[in-house]
């Protein structure tokens, strides 16, 4: 037992989502488990973290083992406080991010708290984010759970490169459909956005952000053309966001006086 990895789950659909008792069910499978999650909804938080309000975490039940607390803190607090609060003075060996409710393909990964908190975890701990491509809060986990387990295993028998991450989603479909795993590039595409004004019974006005992704894309081998075509899309992430092709064009800048 003392040997079994040591893996933390997070998400950002809070501690109540339907999805993250999914991926404790894949968790046990493999490891001793500790669930950190946010004390409320806090999706699309993107990498960030709490810095002006005081953070707490609470311990709120054990299940067969499983120690769940909760948190005020962002997607990615919650894998901070894993590492350093609840679990400090013990190594993870895998932090679990999800099961999103909705996808975290194309450019979602940049505004994702549940891939937030695997690029978070990724710095030093090999991490796994994943999300199905049904946004109710009663989505079918049948498939995410089937090979979400196959990955783990994998992962925790093979590994990842150093700081990177796995963002892993699924289609909305049956899972008797479903063709296989890819493994992906992002998907070139950006959200259409709009700014909805609406008025509140007070009469006061307010905005809504609405939009739709638009996929600029549609080659083979990207994340939305495998999810587009009953795959399993599993995309490898890491932190850098340096432009390497960009660099030559921009060389001009050193001579700037």
């Amino acid at each position: 037992m003392e040997n079994r990895p040591l893996i933390l789950v997070v998400n950002d659909d809070g501690y109540e989502a339907r999805g993250l008792e999914a991926m404790v069910s894949i968790a046990k499978e493999f490891g001793e488990v500790v669930v950190v999650a946010p004390d409320q909804v806090r999706s699309a938080m993107g990498h960030a973290i709490t810095m002006n309000v005081p953070l707490h975490v609470t311990h709120y039940k054990t299940v067969d083992g499983v120690q769940y607390w909760r948190t005020n803190g962002t997607p990615v607090d919650c894998v901070k406080l894993g590492q350093k609060v609840v679990l400090r003075g013990r190594q993870v060996d895998l932090v679990l991010s999800g099961i999103n409710h909705g996808s975290n393909s194309s450019v979602s990964v940049i505004y994702s708290g549940t891939m937030g908190a695997a690029i978070e975890a990724s710095f030093d701990t090999a991490a796994i984010g994943l999300s199905v491509q049904d946004y109710s809060p009663n989505a079918d986990f049948t498939a995410a759970v089937h090979y979400g387990k196959k990955i783990v295993k994998a992962v925790l028998e093979k590994g990842l490169p150093p700081h990177v991450c796995l963002n892993v989603n699924v289609p909305k479909i049956p899972f008797e459909e479903i063709k296989g795993m890819k493994i992906t590039r992002q998907t070139e595409g950006y959200w259409y956005e709009d700014m909805e004004k609406r008025v509140d019974p007070y009469g006061r006005e307010y905005y809504w952000l609405t939009g739709h992704l638009v996929d600029t894309d549609h080659a083979e081998g990207s994340c939305e053309w495998a999810l587009h075509h009953n795959y399993i899309s599993i995309q490898p992430v890491h932190y850098d966001l340096t432009a390497y092709h960009a660099m030559n064009d921009v060389k001009y800048l050193e001579d700037v006086q």
